[in-house]
């Protein structure tokens, strides 16, 4: 407080992409009274959040402690959406994830109602392990997250995050970070899926097997429609995104084996994860970097958001004056 009793202005803080987790960060720091503008070469819609099959799993993200830590916390945050905001596009299904064994996941700790199911997992493993997630449609909240926002999304293309005006920065950029940080260790991982009608699919189950990431098979329902796929692929930056259709063909193929029956194909979509060996999520001057989550970042947004939010709470931004 000033001497007059009046509030200190509130820092301004700037958050470079629009994805998911520049998004979700934004909202987070918004509520913790900072001003906030996002500054983005794309909107949500155009992002690879935009093509996630985004149901809450810990999915090429590391290290284990800060991940579990992480995803717990959106989990929580996802439920309470999920309970009383409909329109934000969330709803809590219950997941059997393939286990080749009985022994917990090393994302157990996350997961509060995590259970072992000793039938066959539908999918071919078998076990199953149950517990209830939050899915996301990304076509219904990221909208929803731009909504929250004081300040419309600014379209800007970053080329220096020295140059990005306010008291901090925020780098949410996922794949764009390699350019921006000459982060080498940040890899592109190309994934597809398949959207279908919901045919015979339940559209309160999802289903999972990741044991083998060059062959993975999800079946992830939505209100209208059913996310099948996938794969996990090296890839290079500039990949062209055009699904293959014979990838497609070969994702449908895998659930059809194994007794299940999808609807009508509407389409196929395809993006690149941004992965390394541990997300990066640390400050850096008046930069905090906040990217790397690989194909876990509606899992991780949430509590990577507040992690940011300590961040700021418990520095001081070069140069700030109120």
């Amino acid at each position: 407080m000033s001497a007059s009793g009046s509030r200190a202005p509130a820092q301004q803080i700037t958050v470079v992409g629009a994805g998911v987790i520049g998004l979700t960060t934004a909202v987070v720091l918004q509520r913790a009274g900072y001003r906030v503008q996002v500054v983005a070469a794309a909107r949500g819609e155009h992002t690879t959040s935009a093509v996630a099959g985004a149901l809450w799993f810990p999915f090429q993200a590391s290290p284990p402690e800060r991940v579990n830590a992480w995803s717990r916390r959106s989990l929580d945050e996802l439920t309470r959406i999920a309970r009383e905001h409909p329109e934000a596009g969330v709803d809590l299904l219950t997941c059997y994830e393939a286990a080749d064994d009985t022994r917990p996941p090393w994302w157990a700790p996350s997961v509060p109602d995590l259970s072992l199911d000793p039938a066959p997992h539908p999918l071919g493993a078998p076990y199953s392990l149950r517990f209830t997630a939050p899915r996301v449609d990304p076509a219904l909240h990221l909208p929803w997250l731009e909504a929250q926002l004081e300040s419309p999304v600014r379209l800007e293309r970053v080329r220096s995050l020295a140059a990005v005006e306010g008291a901090w920065v925020v780098n949410c950029t996922g794949l764009g970070a390699r350019a921006l940080t000459g982060d080498a260790e940040l890899l592109a991982v190309y994934g597809q899926v398949a959207i279908t009608e919901p045919g015979d699919l339940p559209l309160d189950v999802a289903l999972g097997d990741e044991r083998d990431e060059s062959a993975l098979v999800y079946v992830i329902p939505r209100r209208r429609e059913v996310v099948i796929g996938g794969c996990a692929v090296p890839s290079a930056d500039n990949r062209p995104l055009t699904p293959d259709p014979a990838r497609t063909d070969a994702m449908l193929q895998r659930v059809r084996a194994a007794g299940l029956s999808p609807g009508r194909l509407l389409g196929a979509r395809a993006g690149l994860r941004p992965v390394r060996s541990s997300v990066r999520l640390e400050r850096e001057g008046r930069i905090i970097h906040n990217y790397g989550h690989g194909g876990a970042g509606y899992t991780l947004a949430w509590g990577c958001a507040d992690e940011v939010r300590t961040l700021l709470r418990d520095g001081v931004a070069p140069g700030y004056r109120s």
